[in-house]
């Protein structure tokens, strides 16, 4: 991975990220919240460390088959004590091992942000960069803010803007001179506009938004999609709600433009139904003289499962709801766990596919 600065007029500079990679297409997988319970933190406790590599393992090979894999952080890593909700501080390994997995990009404008306040805030940053993993949404000042947003990353001859926002922190408040990105219409506007600035050939806000555990999009989320996506944005991927919420089109013109309104929980230990899983959304972007446009997308039902080791202790694995029964009989699934997880899986085929 490079880094380097792009100076589009004297005034206005972008940090752009330029990823090894070659051809015409470029495809993106989003993930839905990763969470950090108090039942996580001690599953992966093993005594002097931590060591979350078990729940991503199973997902691994679908990361690694793209190319940049992008995911909501709904914790700080605000360092010990360790703690779950309501105000989450994880292990620095649940980052680290979610980006040995194949995350490429964390997005950490949501309603958790501001948990541990200020010095969970600027030590979340410091942690992601001191190990590399690109992130957005939250920004020790205006300055670094300036610098890095837009988040403008290329790969592929195929450059894209990310963008990142939340409707809250939770009614915590946020401590100058650190920013987070909330929801703000004309900031938004302004921010899309910057992000032209940069020529990138398809842009993407992602957004922290909706109603708790509504399957559906409210009346808000609907209307701030088309004002988005009429102000540049190419596509909206959401999170917020803990459920998965629908896949829609909006048509913009000529154009019809995509609005994923929520992945649902990535990983987590809420166990209700509708929330004990979530989807990875994947698209292609395929470039053809000099026209960036989706080429296909899909969606894939994952779901939290929770085994016990040899000692009884329970551990977190996200795995794939949609593999055929003998892909979970090697993985000691019960046949408790696997009605519950077909229920998931038909719930989310059902809901996105009515």
């Amino acid at each position: 991975m490079h880094r380097f600065l792009l100076y589009i007029t004297p005034f206005i500079l972008f940090s752009t990220f330029n990823l090894a990679g070659q051809g015409t297409e470029l495809k993106l997988i989003f993930a839905g919240d990763i969470m950090g319970h108090d039942s996580q933190i001690a599953s992966a406790n093993e005594g002097q460390t931590y060591n979350y590599d078990t729940c991503f393992s199973l997902i691994k090979p679908l990361l690694e088959n793209t190319d940049i894999a992008i995911a909501n952080l709904e914790v700080t890593l605000a360092g010990e004590p360790f703690k779950g909700y309501p105000q989450f501080s994880s292990p620095d390994e649940l980052a680290i091992s979610a980006r040995n997995a194949g995350f490429d990009v964390f997005i950490t404008a949501n309603n958790h942000a501001l948990d541990r306040r200020k010095q969970g805030l600027e030590r979340t940053i410091q942690i992601l960069d001191k190990e590399n993993i690109i992130h957005t949404g939250t920004f020790n000042d205006s300055l670094c803010r300036a610098k890095s947003y837009p988040l403008i990353i290329e790969k592929n001859g195929i450059r894209i803007a990310i963008l990142n926002y939340t409707y809250s922190t939770n009614g915590i408040k946020l401590e100058e001179p650190n920013i987070v990105n909330y929801i703000d219409r004309e900031i938004i506007k302004k921010d899309l506009e910057k992000a032209g600035l940069a020529k990138p050939d398809f842009t993407i806000v992602t957004i922290h938004w909706g109603t708790e555990y509504q399957r559906n999009p409210n009346t808000e989320q609907q209307e701030l999609a088309k004002f988005i996506l009429n102000n540049g944005a190419n596509a909206i991927i959401g999170s917020h709600p803990h459920v998965i919420q629908t896949i829609n089109t909006i048509k913009i013109g000529e154009e019809d433009k995509l609005v994923v309104y929520s992945l649902g929980n990535f990983i987590s230990n809420q166990r209700k139904r509708y929330t004990d899983g979530g989807m990875l959304f994947d698209m292609t972007l395929k470039k053809e003289n000099s026209i960036c446009k989706i080429d296909e997308y899909n969606y894939h039902p994952v779901w939290v499962y929770k085994p016990k080791n040899k000692a009884g202790k329970e551990y977190f694995v996200i795995t794939p709801s949609n593999r055929d029964k003998e892909f979970y009989d090697t993985l000691g699934m019960s046949p408790e766990d696997y009605a519950i997880m077909k229920i998931f899986n038909d719930d989310t085929v059902g809901h996105l596919e009515e």
